[in-house]
């Protein structure tokens, strides 16, 4: 009964200098300390914490300062009264919550003063994150007995659709997947097997995966994804040809053709004399004799 849970909390509340009666204005409790003004104090009891008790304390908010809910604590420790849920929801609310023993003793769970939640910062961004990554709203809202089309499913799935026709290389699904490569490497559900070195393929789970979830799969089939010449890097050296174009050079394709020529430039101020060899410059001084071809005495 509710009526065995007054007395003890009457005592508390008088414990705190307040005065205390019970059924005031449709008010289970109330509690006034003398001052100015007065310290107006309501108190709510119920068996069990219930939306009911929650609902009562809210609609007695506006006429008093302080708000106590009072319940009977459960024998073995599983009641509401324990569920950190509870507790966070007193603390949000600005609600005292006590716990009645069997004994009458009073344990304190939540103290009523002013709350705000401290702000999650990591758990924030992951909702975010989340929320952004997954493609369109495969989810109804308030589903709970079936598999969640995370945005990780997804990718995983947009992998395995790609690999149902052959075999392939994670760098080769970046594309379509980003996380291509972790999903492959850790094989949550099962769904891929690792053919070689940089090359996964598709178990017989993977194949009924396609099929269970075929109405969340990507509008493209496995012929339509990014072929590898499509999905290969660009090659640096393919840029190289085009700057040497910018300064006056030919391109690759023309060195094919014909070897590469230096440019014209001014003649050398300091004659010819001055770029010949050493072997040169003893030949030219040499004289007399007969020469072969190559200019060397004989």
């Amino acid at each position: 009964m509710e009526t065995d849970l007054y007395l003890p909390v009457k005592r508390y509340l008088e414990a705190l200098g307040l005065e205390v009666k019970g059924e005031v204005r449709g008010c289970d409790l109330v509690g006034i300390a003398d001052g100015t003004p007065e310290l107006v104090v309501i108190g709510e009891l119920k068996q069990t914490f219930t939306l009911e008790l929650v609902l009562q304390a809210v609609d007695r908010t506006p006429a008093c300062d302080e708000i106590w809910l009072a319940v009977a604590a459960s024998r073995r420790g599983r009641g509401r009264e324990g569920d950190p849920r509870v507790k966070k929801l007193c603390r949000f609310l600005g609600f005292g919550l006590l716990a009645v023993t069997p004994p009458g003793q009073i344990e304190v769970i939540v103290e009523p003063e002013p709350w705000k939640p401290r702000r999650d910062g990591k758990r924030r961004s992951r909702i975010v994150a989340e929320f952004r990554r997954r493609r369109g709203d495969p989810v109804s809202g308030g589903s709970t007995r079936l598999p969640q089309m995370t945005a990780y499913r997804q990718q995983a799935l947009t992998v395995a659709s790609a690999l149902a026709a052959k075999p392939s290389a994670p760098r080769h699904l970046k594309a379509i997947a980003p996380d291509a490569a972790k999903i492959l490497q850790t094989n949550v559900y099962g769904w891929f097997e690792r053919i070689e070195r940089g090359l996964y393929g598709l178990t017989g789970t993977g194949h009924g995966a396609l099929v269970t979830f075929a109405d969340h799969l990507p509008a493209a089939t496995p012929d339509e994804w990014p072929s590898r010449a499509r999905l290969r890097t660009t090659n640096p050296r393919e840029d190289r040809p085009a700057a040497r174009s910018a300064a006056g050079r030919p391109a690759a394709s023309d060195n094919r053709a014909a070897p590469w020529r230096a440019p014209i430039s001014a003649p050398d101020p300091r004659g010819s004399q001055a770029c010949r060899s050493s072997a040169c410059r003893h030949r030219a001084a040499s004289a007399g004799g007969n020469r072969d071809r190559r200019g060397w005495r004989r």
